[in-house]
């Protein structure tokens, strides 16, 4: 092995190896002759391999100091392998490089870096500073494109994968770019890194024994044997011939044979020499010569003399076009002033003209006078002008003499100058007499501090090289973070879908279970009660899987309680009432998990940089699609308090309550009655420990106290009931409850009569049959009356009727909007279950879809799409005078009724006592004894 090492070191030639060094075998053998040619090929066609000796610190005990290990990079697996010697059959170990960071410290031993990993670190030293610094920019890179081969996750399942091989290749172009303005690209050190370096002698050990791996013992004797094995084999491989001519030497016999003649040579005329030769012609000849290290030195000076010569005439050329253009504006100027004289002298003749031309004296004295006036104005002209070249010419005398005073000022400066010149020279000429007379001990010291100025010198340029790649370091790993939190969000993504998806599934398989239920009755025993179990099963809940406040749950789970308390899944005592509901809460599941990130993300991004609130249009239309739970508090009393400004006073709610303390309201018995009955279904309202039932009662006495014309209405503890739930305190719930009653609702919706409740009630219907006219003459021809139902929609803004994220999502446009948005939800519910209402035939059938219906919608993206879009154009103009007609109409019935009710009385009044002639009265029966 080392006599053809030795035999191919001295002929240059390229040799085939039998026994290839371990990390090598993949890589394409490079000859000398091939390395001459490299720079004609593309980078592509091959890629430098990256490996070579490198010093590892370790072992234990007595044998524990630097090893040189021979170190290969796999770009497949993104592994650091390393071995004792280049020829080595199997690996000692290998360096996980995906997760791996690298560090080089200035105050260590030189050339030493470390590899720091999740579960140890690897120090390793270089023989020189530019061999670390190329491993550890080359260590950086190929990290950088495993993470980036890497294919990521997509963001749904049905997306397709694009190919990212052009991307890819701009991310490592931008990230080569990224380097070099951080550090400074690293000239590869060939004789100590790469293919070559493996045949280079390793660096001698004290001890043989040192350098042996105890820990890899087994992998140590599976070398010994392959190497053995590999000497046998090549002990029969001869030499090349010793008068064979290598590569090397017939590419430069080539290259004289190609090389012009010497024109300096005797016997040859340099007249009768060839041509002076292009200028491409000429640098490709002496490339040639210089490749061939033949006497080249004559015609390079001849060459030189050629470009010389060229280089005179061009300064000649330079020159000449120089002079030319001087006298070509020279001539430019002459033709100026020759088309004004020839102008003046064209006027001249045009004056003469016209005066020869005047029939009458009259017409020439008028001429004769122009002339007078025009030389009077340029006399005016000339004397304005030489008053100008005056006041130039005093404005010159000035600056010269402020020029002198500055010639003047500069001169004593240089003299000044001058002075400290010399005084300086004289004081460096006693310093150095100083320095001369020193003693040798003065002598030693400035050499002490001059080398430690040379050794703090080094250590700068250390710390600056150390900060340069720690940099790139951070750089490079904070993008890389940046990649993986990408595919975090993708899987995150990914999960929810998947989530979504599963929760339809579920969904699908409980309403198929109770189709299946229906199908079969109760004719077949054993189906029937399996079905049961199993329906039963399926309503269970995993207490431990449930959690109220978060948001991506455990496929196919269901939170039991909402942000707000409500149940997820209701209780009915019913079964198949309960299948349903939950089969709604999976549905609403599964909506919102896929508008997560879809909607729900971008809107509270939209949210938080929403800065202070003021009235305007985009305002409106992010109220319209919900505001997030976590600005919804902040929202409201915005809202609230623009409603009630002119309402609100300091201390007002606290008087309120002190006033309550004082005297019982009359309403009060009826407030305590409807506590216990305000949202069974919401835990902060049922749990006995619960605060919020105590703050709903101040409230509402409260506002008994604040309108004493309306007092109580049932209806209005839900109403502040929702205000509570959002925003958690007594007086914004309280405030909450008078903008809706006082400012957004008509005047007497919460009155005895109810009566604009009953106007708003026609008003629908007269919307229904405009909007959606086939289903109302479905339900007219089935005599069935939806003011039963919507009655306490307007009453209450839904709040027992829709789940509570479309609920709140109600309210948010409601208390911005009005009433209006309460018609416009009302329309949207019956479109939205359009269909399924047509296909109900039966009245009684019809009225019980119509008690829990809109408990059956999930979409609510779907029902505001509806609502503000579909049910177009709804003009407020258009609401008032339908409530203006309805009210005249009611008004008129309420008047009738109060009539027929007066001569009812007073019938009865003139009838006289209520007993007839023969009964007998009361007061007959108490007389007997």
């Amino acid at each position: 092995m080392e006599d053809a090492q030795e035999n191919t070191a001295e002929s240059g030639s390229s040799v085939q190896w039998s026994e290839e060094p371990a990390g090598l075998a993949k890589v394409p053998e490079v000859s000398l002759s091939e390395e001459s040619e490299g720079c004609t090929r593309p980078l592509e066609a091959a890629p430098p391999k990256l490996c070579g000796y490198l010093s590892k610190f370790g072992g234990k005990g007595p044998i524990r100091g630097w090893k040189s290990r021979w170190f290969f990079f796999d770009e497949r697996k993104c592994h650091l392998y390393y071995s004792r010697t280049a020829q080595d059959a199997n690996p000692l170990d290998s360096i996980d490089l995906s997760s791996a960071v690298f560090d080089c410290k200035a105050d260590a031993e030189e050339g030493t870096f470390e590899i720091k990993t999740p579960n140890r670190i690897i120090t390793l030293k270089a023989a020189t500073k530019q061999v670390m610094l190329y491993w550890l920019q080359q260590l950086q890179m190929k990290r950088w494109e495993f993470h980036n081969s890497l294919p990521a996750p997509p963001a749904a399942p049905d997306a397709a994968l694009a190919g990212n091989g052009p991307a890819l290749r701009l991310e490592l172009e931008q990230e080569e770019e990224d380097q070099e303005a951080l550090l400074c690209p690293v000239k590869t050190p060939t004789e100590l890194v790469g293919v070559g370096a493996a045949w280079q002698p390793v660096h001698a050990k004290p001890s043989a024994l040192q350098n042996i791996s105890l820990k890899h013992l087994g992998t140590e004797i599976q070398n010994t044997m392959c190497s053995i094995r590999g000497n046998k084999q090549t002990q029969g491989a001869g030499h090349r011939p010793p008068g064979e001519d290598s590569p090397l030497s017939e590419e430069t016999q080539r290259e004289e044979q190609l090389s012009p003649p010497d024109p300096g040579t005797p016997g040859k005329d340099p007249a009768n020499s060839q041509k002076p030769t292009p200028k491409s012609s000429l640098t490709t000849s002496l490339i040639q010569k210089a490749k061939s290290q033949s006497n080249t030195f004559p015609l390079f000076s001849e060459g030189l003399m050629r470009n010389r010569t060229a280089q005179e005439k061009v300064l000649a050329l330079e020159q000449q076009v120089l002079m030319l253009t001087k006298e070509l504006k020279a001539q430019k100027e002459l033709v100026k002033i020759l088309h004004k004289a020839l102008e003046a002298a064209q006027q001249e003749k045009r004056v003469s003209s016209a005066y020869l031309a005047a029939a009458q004296d009259k017409d020439r004295l008028e001429l004769v006078r122009h002339k007078v006036r025009q030389i009077a104005e340029l006399g005016r002209r000339v004397e304005a002008l030489e008053r100008e070249r005056e006041s130039l010419v005093q404005t010159a005398s000035l600056r010269e003499q402020e020029i002198r005073e500055l010639q003047q000022h500069v001169q004593l400066l240089l003299d000044k100058n001058q002075a400290k010149q010399e005084v300086i020279c004289k004081l460096s000429e006693k310093v150095t007499q100083d320095f001369m007379k020193a003693p040798e001990e003065a002598d030693r010291d400035f050499l002490s501090q001059q080398e430690k100025m040379e050794h703090l010198k080094d250590d700068m340029e250390a710390y600056r090289t150390q900060n340069r790649f720690l940099n790139s370091e951070i750089h490079q790993v904070t993008k890389i973070w940046r990649k993986v939190a990408e595919k975090e969000k993708a899987l995150l993504m990914k999960c929810a879908y998947l989530q979504a998806q599963n929760c339809r599934v579920e969904s699908k398989y409980l309403a198929g279970l109770r189709r299946l239920q229906e199908a079969l009755g109760v004719e077949a025993g054993e189906c029937s009660e399996l079905l049961r179990q199993l329906i039963q099963e399926a309503l269970q809940w995993e207490a431990s899987e449930a959690s109220a406040d978060s948001i991506v749950l455990s496929p196919g789970t269901v939170s039991e309680y909402d942000e707000y308390g409500f149940l997820t899944v209701p209780s009915y005592e019913v079964e198949d009432l309960r299948l349903l509901a939950k089969i709604q809460a999976l549905e609403v599941h599964s909506h919102h998990l896929l508008a997560h990130e879809a909607v729900e993300r971008p809107l509270r991004e939209r949210w938080a940089t929403l800065g202070e609130l003021a009235p305007s249009a985009e305002l409106k239309q992010l109220l319209r699609a919900g505001v997030p739970h976590e600005h919804r508090p902040r929202v409201w009393r915005w809202l609230i308090r623009l409603r009630v400004q002119h309402l609100q006073a300091p201390g007002c709610y606290q008087a309120l309550l002190s006033q309550g303390q004082a005297c019982k309201h009359p309403a009060a018995r009826q407030i305590e009655l409807d506590l216990n009955r305000t949202f069974p279904n919401n835990k902060h309202f049922t749990c006995p420990t619960s605060s919020f039932p105590d703050k709903l009662r101040r409230v509402l006495l409260a506002f008994s106290w604040q309108n004493p014309t309306i007092g109580y209405c049932q209806g209005l503890n839900r109403l502040a009931a929702i205000a509570l739930l959002v925003l958690d305190e007594e007086e914004s719930a309280f405030w909450c409850l008078v903008a809706i009653v006082e400012t957004i609702m008509p005047a007497d919706y919460y009155s005895k009569t109810l009566l604009a409740s009953q106007v708003d009630q026609r008003v629908l219907q007269d919307l229904l049959l405009e909007k959606l006219p086939r289903l109302m003459a479905h339900l007219g021809q089935r005599r069935v009356d939806l003011s039963f139902i919507t009655f306490n929609w307007f009453l209450v803004v839904f709040a027992d009727s829709l789940i509570s994220n479309i609920l709140l999502q109600v309210w948010d446009a409601f208390l911005y909007e009005g009433i209006k948005v309460v018609f416009r939800y009302a329309l949207a519910i019956f479109k939205y279950n359009e269909e399924a209402l047509l296909r109900l035939q039966d009245s009684l059938e019809i009225y019980q879809y119509l008690h829990f219906f809109t408990k059956t919608i999930c979409d609510s993206r779907k029902l505001m799409h509806i609502a503000f879009n579909d049910m177009n154009p709804f003009p407020m103009k258009q609401l008032r005078q339908l409530r203006a007609a309805h009210r005249e109409r009611l008004e008129a019935e309420l008047n009738e009724l109060e009539q027929l009710k007066a001569e009812y009385l007073e019938t009865r009044a003139a009838q006289g006592p209520s007993v007839p002639e023969g009964c007998p009265s009361e007061d007959e029966g108490e007389a007997e004894p």
